[in-house]
């Protein structure tokens, strides 16, 4: 037996040379075995969330809302942009180093030669964290997928899928009906499985009747009404008026809010919510890297969409902003992404484009980035008037757009998680 690590880092470091983080093996058959060694097993209701887009959304709005009931609240919630420990986070708080160490040391025990990914080893440590902390209730986050995804190998009480479009295509397919199959894979005979997408696609309906689930469906067994001032949600046998909107800013907010109320309807007998801590929840929720609109001037806006649907979504919630003279992107993605996609549903509002190489071997340099904007401002008649350029990192991106921007200009960074933790970095080092 090699000599373990004792500290966070050199557990995080030992798992990224094993089993290298752009690998991906499809399949749950070597986390079910670890699982059952561990007897790892949850004694509290759990709400489990897939989706392409509004996963972490969700997922962030259940946590406040049941913390403003008085219930001690375990999420899962991923990837980080800083610390690995905000990926666990129990009554609100990020999980410490020495928790983390030891739930590594509990899966190292008992895994023996069955080989893990960094995802499958990470998910099971931070679940038997969860399961050991005498939870009320506790959230996953859905990595990728559902189906074949590490966190399904726990069952939920309660399934909810956001939402249903077109990404990570290598593993899960390129149709929504492919991938809606993969993300109703977290349903379960005899459970609740919602659905927020207001089209969900006909082959998560199919699986949710073929297994048996009891499916709720955006429309028919629960929905939304509202007015500029507030909202009211209507279920199967419960009504909810008068709600104050999300603080989560953007217009698909309201569905992953229409989803967590029908979530709680669900489970009203178990954790019953009153009134004034669903309204208090939803205003005070926080979710860093989700239209965040950092303050001070020029506005900054970080927002992790990375796909066409995230992107369209991102640059509708541009278009509320008011006017600003000009607009500068700092944006970085990795390379199997639909960069052309999410670069045509930007383009309304971008006038110059600060793009980014990132820190991984998955990573679009910041050269193709620049080709394909330049193909893209072809067709737009003001071409001559926007500007690229190209930067080793996003630091170096957002340092140049912050010193050509005016004060009433904005710049919005986004694209891939580590674009945006690239400049949460930058900004923390620069404030202390």
């Amino acid at each position: 037996m090699q000599n373990l690590p004792t500290t966070l880092p050199d557990w995080l470091a030992l798992l990224e040379t094993r089993h290298s983080e752009t690998q991906i093996n499809m399949g749950l058959d070597r986390v079910q075995a670890v699982k059952a060694r561990m007897q790892l097993a949850f004694t509290c209701p759990v709400i489990m969330v897939a989706g392409t887009n509004g996963k972490g959304s969700t997922c962030a709005m259940l946590e406040s809302v049941l913390l403003r009931a008085g219930y001690k609240v375990g999420l899962y919630i991923k990837p980080h942009f800083l610390d690995f420990n905000e990926r666990a986070r129990v009554l609100g708080e990020m999980a410490s180093d020495e928790q983390l160490v030891a739930s590594f040391q509990a899966v190292e025990a008992v895994r023996g030669d069955t080989p893990l990914t960094y995802f499958e080893f990470t998910t099971l440590a931070i679940l038997h964290l969860l399961s050991q902390a005498k939870l009320d209730v506790a959230i996953l986050e859905v990595g990728l997928g559902g189906r074949l995804d590490a966190v399904n190998v726990i069952d939920a009480d309660v399934a909810i899928v956001t939402s249903v479009d077109i990404d990570h295509t290598d593993y899960l397919g390129d149709t929504r009906e492919a991938i809606g199959f993969e993300k109703a894979g977290i349903f379960r005979p005899g459970k609740a499985a919602i659905c927020s997408d207001p089209v969900p696609p006909q082959s998560l309906i199919d699986h949710a009747e073929a297994i048996g689930a009891d499916l709720w469906l955006m429309g028919r067994d629960f929905n939304y009404s509202g007015d500029k001032q507030q909202w009211n949600y209507g279920g199967r046998e419960q009504r909810r008026n008068s709600l104050a909107y999300p603080s989560l800013r953007g217009a698909n907010q309201i569905l992953n809010a229409t989803a967590v109320l029908a979530a709680l309807e669900v489970l009203k007998l178990k954790l019953p919510v009153g009134a004034q801590e669903v309204r208090t929840g939803l205003v005070t929720v926080e979710l860093p890297g989700r239209f965040q609109v950092l303050p001070g001037r020029p506005s900054v806006i970080l927002d992790v969409a990375h796909n066409p649907h995230a992107a369209s979504a991102l640059n509708q919630n541009l278009g509320n902003m008011g006017f600003h003279p000009y607009t500068y992107a700092v944006f970085g993605s990795m390379h199997d992404k639909d960069i052309d996609g999410v670069l045509a549903a930007m383009s309304e509002h971008v006038d110059h484009w600060c793009l980014a190489g990132l820190p991984s071997p998955r990573a679009a340099t910041a050269s193709e980035l620049a080709a394909k904007v330049q193909i893209m401002l072809e067709d737009k008649p003001d071409s001559s008037e926007h500007t690229v350029s190209i930067f080793d990192d996003p630091a170096q991106a957002f340092a140049n757009a912050m010193s050509r921007a005016g004060e009433n200009d904005r710049i919005v960074v986004f694209g891939s998680f580590l674009t945006v933790a690239g400049v949460m970095k930058a900004r923390k080092s620069s404030l202390h």
